[in-house]
Order: C-alpha cells, then sequence, then structure tokens
C-alpha cells in the first residue's frame, strides 16, 4: 500500500502565498502542509509515499518522494493529477491533498479499511466552517450516508443543513479493483476529465453503482484554502498538531 499527494495546482485563493512557492510548501505552526502530510502518513504505517506535481514542481524535489508530474497543471483538476500515477494502479492507494492537515489515526483507520472505496468525512464539520465562514453553507457541500456506511451523495451546491451529515476532507483509500474502476470510468465519460474535480468522479462513481463508503472522524484535521485558514490553523487547537510534532 502506498500513499500518493496530489500537489499540482498553484492554490491561486491563497493568493500571495503561492507566488513564489506551492500551495502545500506554506506553513503552519512553522511546518510546511507537506510535512505535516508525510509526517502523518508515515506515523500512520506509509513509508512509501508518491506525489503528483505540478506548479513550481522543482521546489517539491528536496523530498524525495515517488514523483509524477501533471504538465496540465495550471488546466486541469484533481482527477487528472491522480491519474497521471496510473502505473501505481495496481494496489492499494491512500490519497491525499495537498492543502490538508490530518492525524496519523486518520491514516491508520483508513489503512485498516477492507472496502474498496473508503473516504474519510468529518461529523463534526460545522465547527470548523463556522471558524471560516460567515455562512457555513457558502462552501459546505452535500454528504448524505446511508445506515449501512454507504455514500449517496456528495459534493453538491446545497442550501439546506439538512443535505450535510458530514464534510470530505481530502483523504481517501482506493483498491487496485477501484481505480480500474476509475479508469473505465473516467476513459468512458462524456465529462471533461481534465476540468473534472475527486466528489465529482466519486458522484459519477456511486451513480454507476460502484459502492462508495465512508469513514467518519470528527473534527482533528484542517484545510488551508485562504490566507485567512493559514491564520485559523495556526490558532487551532488540533491533535494533527500535537500528534505529529
Amino acid at each position: 500500500m502506498k500513499a500518493i499527494i496530489l500537489a499540482a495546482g498553484r492554490g491561486s485563493r491563497l493568493k500571495q502565498f503561492t507566488d513564489d512557492r506551492p500551495k502545500c510548501l506554506n506553513e503552519v505552526r512553522g511546518k510546511a502542509l507537506i510535512d505535516w502530510q508525510i509526517s502523518a502518513l508515515r506515523s500512520g504505517g506509509l513509508n512509501e509515499i508518491a506525489i503528483v506535481t505540478g506548479y513550481k514542481s522543482h521546489m517539491l524535489e528536496k523530498y524525495g518522494l515517488i514523483k509524477y508530474h501533471n504538465a496540465k497543471w495550471d488546466t486541469s483538476n484533481m482527477v487528472s493529477s491522480l491519474l497521471c500515477a496510473k502505473e501505481l494502479f495496481n494496489q492499494t492507494l491512500i490519497v491525499s491533498y495537498s492543502d490538508i492537515v490530518f492525524s496519523d489515526a486518520a491514516v491508520t483507520s483508513l489503512r485498516a479499511e477492507p472496502k474498496d472505496i473508503v473516504v474519510a468525512y468529518d461529523t463534526n464539520w460545522k465547527e470548523l466552517w463556522e471558524e471560516r465562514f460567515e455562512n457555513p453553507l457558502s462552501d459546505a457541500e452535500s454528504f448524505i450516508i446511508d445506515k449501512n456506511g454507504y455514500i449517496q451523495d456528495i459534493g453538491r451546491k446545497v442550501n439546506s443543513f439538512s443535505d450535510i451529515q458530514g464534510q470530505y476532507i481530502g483523504l481517501m483509500r482506493f483498491s487496485a479493483k477501484a481505480l480500474n474502476w476509475i479508469c473505465e470510468l473516467t476513459s468512458n465519460s462524456e465529462h471533461d476529465i481534465d476540468k473534472m474535480d475527486m466528489t465529482t468522479l466519486l458522484r459519477l462513481l456511486i451513480n454507476a453503482g460502484y459502492p462508495v463508503c465512508g469513514m467518519a472522524i470528527s473534527g482533528g484535521w484542517c484545510e488551508i484554502d485562504t490566507p485567512a485558514d493559514l491564520n485559523i490553523a495556526n490558532k487551532l487547537s488540533l491533535n494533527c498538531f500535537s500528534d505529529l510534532n
């Protein structure tokens, strides 16, 4: 089992903080986001880590990770970045966005999940979103999961909290079988793959009848998407920071 960090994009909403570096090299508590991720993945039992680079990729070479490059980083999205690492699709992968901080416990739990597709989601999301946004519904997306743990809806813009049972955090697990499903689905899709984000892919998998399971966490993570998020993350008291120092 390997991990792969999707780190191709610039992160334009961070504005001046990505003028001279990839998004994942911005620091929280004196440590780059990618360092937090690598610490969590390795502490969670994953020693082989790959990365998909794009914007200012040369700045990530020092980490010595298995490297793939998305040459279309400025015109494509997360799914295209994942597909750049197709040669790894013969094994289970834990996939992480490059702009999140999470605990090693979340990684350990994902490794232990037996299902083909497992998506981490936060049941305590509203507390963090209220810190980040004046109106949490302005950014929150749909997340509906049934009593058996299968996700029924994800990633749509919503107008009601009743459509949100948790929030997708950008950390997931795909078996080799599931990665084959993704290859088949994207090769036959009418959608523009370069524009496809990960929740759209997950929704397509669900609509095609593939089982997409959820793994609940309760807080203990954060996302860095804007300058305000950087300030919030430096003030938050989270186990994903204390556990990995």
